[in-house]
């Protein structure tokens, strides 16, 4: 019993702030794109993000990408490609998203399902709970918590995924913000 009463004195996640800055998609480890050089096909490329962040395509090794736009990685792909070609166009696009380590949504414990996932800007619990597949028939949804960064320290906020998920109050479906981690707890009984 005290353990429950501990529980609910964590704040309601509707209370977390969350940054609402213009999301810009940086491209991450993981993620897969697509290199477009404008009448060089040869040079086109559709190649993985490598775990060190980096890509290598055609003439191009060892660029760095994650953190990046792909605006910003095309300008950088035509400075590495004007050494054998002249005035070369570049178009990067990702096709493949998985996000930057640091901005993956984490959904842990009694999920039918457990799994990191991209944010993707006006994301919400219950997408999130999709994404997982829903709830074990063990778990104890309304003392569920929602772990996030902010400003620099970690604070826990509590989630209602039983109100949500079995009872459709909506209210209870909160947005999430890059970075979170939904922990789901066992039920005692």
């Amino acid at each position: 019993m005290v353990l429950v009463a501990g529980c609910s004195s964590w704040p309601l996640i509707e209370t977390a702030p969350v940054k609402s800055e213009t999301a810009t998609y940086l491209i991450g480890p993981g993620d897969t794109v697509n290199i477009f050089v404008w009448g060089n096909q040869e040079l086109s490329a559709t190649v993985p993000v490598r775990p060190d962040g980096r890509i290598t395509t055609p003439l191009v090794e060892d660029v760095q990408a994650t953190g990046k736009t792909s605006t910003e990685l095309a300008r950088e792909m035509e400075r590495h490609l004007s050494r054998y070609i002249k005035n070369p166009i570049v178009t990067v696009y990702v096709s493949g998203f998985f996000g930057r380590y640091q901005e993956q949504i984490r959904v842990i414990g009694e999920a039918t399902e457990p799994k990191s996932m991209p944010y993707r800007e006006g994301m919400t619990v219950l997408d999130a709970m999709i994404a997982v597949g829903g709830l074990t028939e063990f778990a104890s949804g309304d003392n569920a918590r929602l772990i996030r960064t902010i400003e620099g320290n970690q604070q826990q906020f509590r989630v209602r995924l039983d109100d949500l998920i079995k009872y459709g109050d909506i209210s209870a479906n909160a947005k999430l913000a890059p970075g979170d981690v939904l922990i789901i707890p066992e039920a005692w009984f």
